[in-house]
């Protein structure tokens, strides 16, 4: 089954307005490749502007970095999935792995948010990912098993086939370091085979898996031309136009 290349750019907690208008104007002058998804995930603050200044129809769409579990109430801080959807968001990233880690986020707790997206019509960009010690140990495949259990538990076959994911290696983010392409493609396998056999083969075909983790021009080509790698979640990366561009233009 071909299934659209899909890349993100997760902008973490970088480009206010200004620099969000300026990046859109500079990926704007150029033609992005028929055969590619494009998203841009700014911080919240910058969402507003992105709609606009992609404007109605936009080929690149918008996502979010998180959202809550709750449609509305006394959470302080928080943001609805309903309010990202006033902002013409299609995508949100959830269980990215700093969300994991700073915000100690749990499988238990993101499984609440991956209800709350889906129910809400977002695409849901389930990030799954080992530490460095887990790789070292072994238990990297019970590490990404655990995840993808307690995560998607209650999540019906269809709604497994419309969400995306992200094999974001925790050791390779941030770090220069990336997972070969080989052991990328492994560990894709290996997340492809778990939803074949927890929800049938023609859902393991369905869901696009995005490779994340130190992402650059330099590898995303190599990356991508796995069988199992269907795109990037790029960070650092994404925050040069040009550096995305030359990203997105392995897709062709």
């Amino acid at each position: 089954m071909t299934r659209t290349p899909l890349i993100v750019a997760n902008w973490k907690m970088n480009h206010g307005l200004d620099e969000t208008i300026k990046f859109v104007a500079e990926i704007s002058r150029s033609t992005l490749p028929d055969k590619v998804e494009v998203v841009l995930c700014p911080p919240y603050t910058s969402l507003h502007t992105l709609s606009v200044a992609l404007g109605e129809g936009a080929t690149i769409k918008a996502g979010a970095q998180n959202c809550h579990f709750e449609i509305k109430g006394a959470y302080t801080g928080e943001v609805s999935v309903e309010f990202l959807k006033e902002l013409s968001c299609e995508y949100v990233i959830i269980g990215h792995s700093e969300r994991r880690q700073y915000f100690k986020e749990d499988n238990k707790f993101l499984n609440k948010k991956l209800h709350c997206a889906i129910e809400a019509k977002l695409i849901p960009i389930y990030c799954i990912g080992e530490l460095e010690s887990e790789r070292e140990s072994g238990d990297t495949f019970n590490v990404i098993a655990r995840q993808m259990q307690e995560g998607l538990a209650g999540l019906a076959k269809d709604q497994i086939g419309e969400m995306v994911f992200a094999y974001e290696p925790v050791w390779a983010i941030g770090t220069g370091k990336t997972a070969t392409p080989e052991i990328a493609q492994e560990v894709h396998a290996f997340i492809r085979k778990w939803i074949a056999t927890n929800f049938g083969t023609l859902y393991a075909e369905l869901p696009r898996i995005l490779y994340g983790g130190s992402v650059t021009p330099d590898n995303a080509g190599a990356l991508i031309a796995q069988r199992d790698i269907d795109g990037a979640l790029v960070g650092g990366a994404s925050l040069s136009a040009s550096n995305f561009l030359k990203i997105i233009s392995v897709c062709r």
